[in-house]
Order: C-alpha cells, then sequence, then structure tokens
C-alpha cells in the first residue's frame, strides 16, 4: 500500500443537458483527464459525462463503483481503496454538487477518517443558485430536502417552516420529485399565509429556466406547469 494516499476530488456535474463547459471550469476537464477510479451513481450517465468532458479518454481505464440507495454501508470504504494505493479517486454527483442532496456525503466521511483529502471543485448548485437569484435571507437559510409525502404531512411542514422561517428571519429551502412539484405548489398556496414570499426556481442553467419569487396570494393567480421540472422552492415569512 502507498504511503502517499491519493486525493478524493468532489467533481460537479451539469444540472441539464446543456454543454458541460459553458457551466463548469476547465479544471473539471483537466482533473477528469487525470482519473480513472469513480464513485457515481449511474454508470451509464457517468460514462456519458465523462466522454462529454474529455472525448479522447479511454472509457475501458475507467473503473466504477456505483453508490445509491441499493449500496451496502460496508461496500464503501472499499471504493476509496485506490486513494490508499496512492491514486485519485473522483465523487461524481448525478447533477450538481457531491455531497449536497447526495448519498456522496458518506463517502466523504469515511475519506476524512482514512485521513485521505477531500478537494471539492467548483461547479453548480441548484440550492445556491436557487437562493442568490430568490432575493432571501443569504445570511441565515435551511435546506430541509425532501418534505413528507403524506398530504396531511406536508402541508404540517409547510406550516412549521413557516412559523420558523418567521420567528428566526430564516430562508427555508426545500425540493421534490419532479413529477409533484405542480401538487407541491397547490399545497404551499393552500397552507401558508398569503404574504409569505415564496420562491420557486426551476430549470436552472438551463435555456428554459425560470426563477420568480411572488408572495403565495400571486402564486394563487400564476398559470405555471412545474411538471418534471428540477425545482428547488424557498419560503419567507417576514
Amino acid at each position: 500500500m502507498s504511503e502517499v494516499k491519493g486525493k478524493l476530488y468532489l467533481i460537479p456535474t451539469r444540472l441539464g443537458e446543456n454543454q458541460p463547459l459553458e457551466v463548469l471550469p476547465i479544471s473539471i476537464k483537466k482533473i477528469i483527464e487525470q482519473v480513472d477510479d469513480y464513485i457515481v451513481e449511474n454508470e451509464k450517465t457517468a460514462r456519458r459525462f465523462i466522454k462529454k468532458i474529455s472525448s479522447g479518454k479511454s472509457q475501458q481505464s475507467l473503473k466504477i463503483h456505483i453508490l445509491n440507495k441499493y449500496t451496502e454501508e460496508n461496500e464503501l470504504p472499499d471504493f476509496l481503496n485506490a486513494c490508499m494505493e496512492g491514486k485519485p479517486v473522483g465523487l461524481l454527483s448525478e447533477a450538481g454538487c457531491p455531497g449536497i442532496a447526495d448519498p456522496g456525503a458518506d463517502v466523504v466521511k469515511i475519506a476524512h477518517e482514512k485521513d485521505i483529502q477531500v478537494v471539492p471543485l467548483v461547479g453548480p448548485s441548484s440550492i445556491l443558485l436557487a437562493l442568490m437569484s430568490s432575493g432571501m435571507n443569504g445570511q441565515s437559510f435551511t435546506f430541509n430536502g425532501y418534505l413528507p409525502i403524506d398530504k396531511h404531512e406536508r402541508k404540517a411542514s409547510l406550516k412549521k417552516l413557516e412559523r420558523i422561517s418567521f420567528e428566526q428571519n430564516q430562508s427555508q429551502i426545500f425540493i421534490e420529485t419532479p413529477y409533484r412539484n405542480n401538487k407541491m405548489l397547490e399545497d404551499i398556496c393552500s397552507s401558508l399565509n398569503k404574504n409569505t414570499r415564496v420562491c420557486i426556481a426551476c430549470d436552472i442553467t438551463l435555456a428554459t429556466e425560470y426563477i420568480k419569487t411572488k408572495m403565495v396570494s400571486e402564486w394563487k393567480l400564476a398559470n405555471i406547469d412545474l411538471h418534471k421540472r428540477p425545482a428547488i422552492f424557498i419560503i419567507h415569512k417576514d
């Protein structure tokens, strides 16, 4: 085993099907050309992304470990064996930044435990891009992930987040499975105070990008179809 450990590179990917180097820095291309060992959610899309970034890179040289909801926890340490042997490993998100609303955080935790250097690379985070463009509180905010699927529990969660936002002057960020986005907007409009501000940011960085902040009373009158469009929701009650 090498005394010099390889680095774990956290490699962001696109948020949609635009040209990689329109939204990603050239440093990602340089790292991908150096790395052959990868930890990814989906092998097919990861290989396609790597080919888009570096068309001359040999696909046969790639060693891919799959990290998704079916991966057993005891498998994860072995994903970093290449680092322990002195070789770099790339952790690729399916969309956006690894470790943020992404299972890669578990691998990063193990890397720290093994004293492997973790190197985050610059790339798009839909959560931060939405907050930047929302006009809401960038000094105090919370990302809440997915809200409950059950309608009554979801409405209760929305009201709770609205209350926290008001009491702490804190913007509340959450996401939904894209095919349930329209239902989420309906529940927001039926649950929250009419003056609560809501930002909807969908298709971020794409040609169809849509980012608007309105009060609940205004969203009730809006005509927008969010079905199957990746979206970030942010609420803030002043």
